[in-house]
């Protein structure tokens, strides 16, 4: 290989290695997918996380990306070295980050590479990350754009200069309505970001399709739970299950139960049904579902011990992000769950316990049906 050759691998390669950071930071994850060999992999043992081939790179990459208040990413030029078509290199990270759940921090990590070249030019054929440093104390800065904001800066992960001058000096944004039902393209990026995540997800018109799908999603004779839901009684889905004698129905079981005598067999029949139908309290436009319960019996079937989950979500409960969705419990869903509580059973609601599903182990264990129409609180 003469020396204009070497010297042009070099180029490419090193503009490759650019390319990646400039996708991670816009948020182009079928970008950053293609940069690899069709069978290239990405490899993040501290995480840990292995993705092989290109739709797991992108996959794996906006579970991740949904995850993120901000992310900043600089890359330093490391060694290359050469081997004809194949070559190795390191290249060194810097990087600065808060999730929507509040793990934040800063870290140094090496970037150990494995190059092929393609028909298309050079590609990584694996990325190995490997931490060297890592320090989780908070962050005095800030993401220089409205709180978690849904516009373009925001959900690229970056603002310009002038954006962030704009944004400090305007007036405050006017309250989240926690009531008004999320438009056509909001659903559209919750429905994204939810399949991203492993969750099933579908957009129904109201709640009689709702009614309709959920027959067609939980075969009958299985064991079901339901949530204590307005969606699920004023939707008519609540005595579908319940009454209808289709299911064994798990809820009018425990009721049967004498509390004092038979508190284990009721905690076993609510932790591990076939399947959990319920709904949220919000979700977010990041791909994260939110529930709060008062004595948290109905969490453990929706966190995972149902083989199977549906939610159905009326489309008010959708927020840009975690920290509006936790508002919305609070503000919203808690005081009108509180009247709820002290017609029923005589005593006030409480949010002792909060459940958030950022992700699915289990891509497909859970569906959530996102419906047109607002149901429910």
């Amino acid at each position: 290989m003469n020396d204009f050759q070497a010297i042009a691998d070099r180029v490419e390669i090193e503009a490759l290695r650019g390319e990646f950071t400039d996708a991670a930071m816009m948020r182009d994850r079928p970008r950053l997918a293609s940069l690899f060999t069709p069978d290239g992999v990405l490899r993040m043992p501290n995480i840990p996380v292995e993705q092989v081939g290109r739709e797991e790179i992108r996959a794996g990459g906006e579970r991740l990306q949904s995850q993120w208040d901000f992310f900043v990413q600089n890359t330093h030029p490391g060694a290359i070295l050469l081997h004809g078509d194949t070559a190795t290199g390191r290249a060194y990270i810097q990087e600065i980050g808060r999730a929507l759940d509040g793990r934040q921090g800063l870290n140094y990590a090496v970037y150990h590479d494995r190059y092929q070249r393609t028909d298309e030019g050079w590609k990584f054929a694996e990325r190995v990350y490997e931490v060297k440093y890592l320090d989780t104390s908070p962050l005095a800065g800030a993401a220089p754009h409205a709180a978690h904001g849904s516009g373009a800066e925001a959900a690229a992960g970056t603002a310009t200069p002038a954006t962030a001058t704009t944004t400090a000096t305007a007036a405050p944004a006017p309250p989240t309505s926690f009531t008004d039902p999320a438009s056509a393209e909001q659903l559209e990026r919750v429905a994204a970001a939810l399949r991203a995540g492993g969750f099933a997800a579908e957009i129904l018109d109201d709640a009689e399709a709702a009614r309709a799908r959920v027959k067609d999603l939980v075969p009958e004779g299985v064991s079901v739970l339901t949530g204590a839901s307005e969606t699920l009684r004023l939707s008519g889905i609540d005595e579908d299950i319940n009454d209808s004698g289709r299911y064994d129905a798990v809820r009018p079981r425990i009721q049967a139960i004498d509390r004092a005598t038979g508190a284990d067999e009721i905690r076993r029949l609510v932790a591990v049904p076939d399947v959990v139908v319920n709904s949220v309290a919000a979700v977010t436009e990041t791909g994260s579902l939110v529930l709060a319960s008062g004595s948290g019996s109905q969490l453990p079937a929706n966190a995972g011990g149902a083989a199977h989950a549906v939610w159905i979500v009326g489309a008010q409960k959708v927020v840009p992000d975690l920290g509006t969705a936790l508002r919305r419990v609070e503000e919203h869903a808690l005081p009108l769950e509180n009247v709820r509580a002290q017609a029923v059973y005589g005593m006030p609601s409480a949010v002792n316990r909060l459940l958030i599903l950022n992700a699915d182990p289990r891509p497909g264990r859970g569906t959530v049906l996102l419906l047109r129409e607002a149901i429910g609180y």
